[in-house]
């Protein structure tokens, strides 16, 4: 008769106790149906789901691996398994599976109180933890230190935008970002990124700068807010904001470049990203001059920006050809999927702003970087507490795999 057996292993990690385990278990020809192990601390957490075969008996193989236990310093327990229970479980590898990142400056066992809470409201199961970030002293303070775990989870769930709503208030309530996306191929498997670049590849709005140099500084930064928060038509408020810019000298274009602040993070997930073979673009409302700029700093692919106009050393205004807005930037992006061949599944675009929602809603990963709330509620992914960097997290990457 067909033994089932559920073995627990716990205990001080050090090399050999795997190979030691599994090797009494060879010697009695068991079958492994299941295999899992945590080491957290030096401390090892080991089980397995074993098949004893009907030649042999469960009482030799359980005195062996006692004995072998002892002698490692560990503790075990065996639990029967029916064979019923086990088919039931076979039975649910079906299941849907997501994925829920935890991301932030520091975790709290109150926000994952609260996510293990939603998670379990909307009928998933958590099937494991791990963590993505790299470990960190609390003898060093780091302002930019970054602390990531990623939920595997499984089942069925009735109301996927409430799961996302019930995620969303944990990230304004907690002081954390909450990610929730498909466990699926495309998550692995992702060619391209085109970022926005006024107030997310760089740290300010470009045209606020020019403004600041025009002397019209207020007046303009006041049309840009009311634009980002969707107040305004992208294109209307663009046109007031060039309008005050007649007259400024082409000169001052160069020190503004030079000068623009690069955001947290970008170096690192651009490098990185690269270096795994992904096309980078900027898709801009602001300047192909300061796009530019930015391509030969941080190794962009390409970009498509506004083209400033420019006459007798003077800006006067104006940009020649169509204006760069959000139903742009997306046609963009669709149009460079399809020269890579790749489906916009595999597309990550990133933006702060309303006129990029377009893009984020196509794109298979759109992630709202450090918005406003409209944009935040209207996306389907949000990081508001790191820097771009920790977009590497939501691809299932390690800190310890990048470079």
């Amino acid at each position: 008769m067909r033994e089932i057996i559920l073995l627990n292993v716990t205990g001080k990690d050090h090399p050999g106790l795997t190979a030691a385990l599994t090797g009494v278990l060879a010697d009695h020809g068991v079958n492994i149906l299941d295999v899992g192990q945590a080491v957290i601390h030096d401390h090892l957490s080991l089980g397995m789901l074993l098949e004893i075969p009907p030649q042999a008996q469960s009482g030799p193989v359980v005195k062996d691996l006692l004995f072998q236990a002892h002698q490692l310093g560990l503790q075990i327990n065996f639990t029967p398994i029916e064979e019923e229970a086990y088919e039931h479980w076979v039975g649910l590898q079906g299941k849907q599976r997501y994925i829920v990142t935890l991301l932030g400056r520091k975790l709290t066992a109150t926000t994952i109180a609260h996510v293990a809470q939603v998670v379990s409201k909307h009928d998933l199961n958590i099937d494991s933890i791990t963590r993505l970030s790299g470990r960190f002293s609390l003898r060093s303070a780091n302002p930019h230190r970054r602390a990531c775990v990623e939920f595997t989870v499984r089942g069925e769930t009735d109301d996927l935008t409430a799961l996302r709503q019930d995620l969303l208030e944990i990230s304004s309530r907690d002081e954390v970002d909450v990610a929730f996306q498909a466990d699926d191929l495309y998550r692995r498997n992702r060619r391209l990124i085109v970022f926005d670049m006024d107030s997310t590849l760089i740290q300010v709005e470009v045209i606020d700068e020019l403004a600041k140099a025009a002397g019209v500084g207020e007046a303009v930064a006041e049309i840009t807010e009311a634009a980002m928060r969707g107040e305004i038509d992208f294109n209307e408020s663009f046109r007031r904001r060039m309008a005050l810019l007649k007259g400024l000298d082409e000169s001052v274009l160069e020190g503004i470049a030079e000068r623009l602040p690069i955001t947290e993070g970008a170096e690192r997930l651009i490098s990185n990203l690269k270096r795994l073979g992904y096309q980078v673009g900027i898709l801009s409302g602001g300047f192909n001059y300061f796009a530019s700029h930015l391509q030969k700093k941080l190794g962009v692919d390409f970009f498509s920006a506004n083209a400033l106009d420019i006459q007798d050393g003077k800006l006067t205004g104006e940009v020649t050809g169509e204006i760069v807005d959000g139903a742009k930037k997306a046609e963009l992006m669709q149009e460079m999927a399809r020269d890579l061949g790749i489906s916009l599944e595999q597309v990550i675009a990133v933006g702060d702003g309303a006129n990029d929602l377009p893009m984020l809603s196509l794109a298979g990963l759109g992630v709202a970087f450090h918005a406003k709330p409209l944009v935040r509620e209207n996306a389907r992914h949000a990081i508001s507490t790191l820097g771009l960097d920790g977009i590497l997290y939501l691809l299932g990457v390690r800190d310890r795999e990048v470079r």
